[in-house]
Parts: C-alpha cells; sequence; structure tokens
C-alpha cells in the first residue's frame, strides 16, 4: 500500500457506511471485481476493497456501528485539509455543519464528516506531516 500522502485538496479515500456491509462487500465484488480484505473494528470486521491483482486499496465498506455509527449510506468522499480544526469551522460560520467527528483515523491523522448549506455530504481528514503539521 503507498504511504504517499496526496496534497491538500485531493480526494484521499472513498468509504460506503451501511449496516449490512457483509453484503455489500459481496455485491461490489460480484459487480465491479472488487476483493476484499477485514479490517478489525474489535468485534467484527469493515473492508478495504481492492481492484482485481491490484496492492492499494481503492475503497471501504464499513458496518454502520461503532466509530461509524449515524454516518450517512452513501459513497462518502474524504477530501485532505490541511487543518482539520480550522475547516470545521469555516464550514460553521459559512451555513454548513460538522455530523459526524472529529475522530482519530489510526495514528496519523484525523477526519469528520461536514454537510454543506446545500445538503450534501462530504469527509474532511488531516493528516500528520513528517515536519510535524
Amino acid at each position: 500500500m503507498s504511504t504517499t500522502i496526496p496534497p491538500v485538496g485531493s480526494v484521499a479515500w472513498f468509504d460506503l457506511t451501511v449496516p449490512n456491509a457483509d453484503e455489500v462487500r459481496d455485491f461490489y465484488a460480484a459487480v465491479v471485481g472488487w476483493s476484499a480484505s477485514d479490517v478489525d473494528m474489535g468485534g467484527y470486521a469493515d473492508y478495504t476493497m481492492y481492484r482485481e491483482g491490484a496492492e492499494d486499496p481503492v475503497a471501504g465498506v464499513c458496518h454502520a456501528r461503532g466509530v461509524n455509527a449515524g454516518l450517512p449510506p452513501q459513497w462518502l468522499m474524504y477530501v485532505i485539509v490541511d487543518d482539520l480544526d480550522q475547516s470545521m469551522a469555516r464550514c460553521t460560520e459559512l451555513g454548513g455543519q460538522v455530523i459526524a467527528g472529529p475522530k482519530p483515523m489510526g495514528i496519523t491523522a484525523r477526519y469528520c464528516v461536514v454537510q454543506d448549506p446545500a445538503g450534501a455530504v462530504v469527509g474532511l481528514i488531516s493528516y500528520r506531516r513528517e515536519d510535524g503539521d
């Protein structure tokens, strides 16, 4: 898997959070040819999805529970931001709302899900950079 962090403003990831992640994992395996690997969530597994023969993942399929409880059941893209707290503040100042998070993502990132003034949702993610940012 690639460890290079894309630049700020890039789409970093796609996730789908649903109550029936096992069934949806199998759906995408059959429909688009993805394979899956388990991600231990402490008592259950979510899934990282891969293109056939690829080492880098393309998306995640997650259960709507634990840290993912309350996320909307739709494909959600995560955009890289420089400062998550600043982006969340600007979101609310401009008429949006933070609907989930902020939450840690491993030891190197934090994320949240925001809703824009039109009602669309997007994930925001910030990474701890090598230089400490």
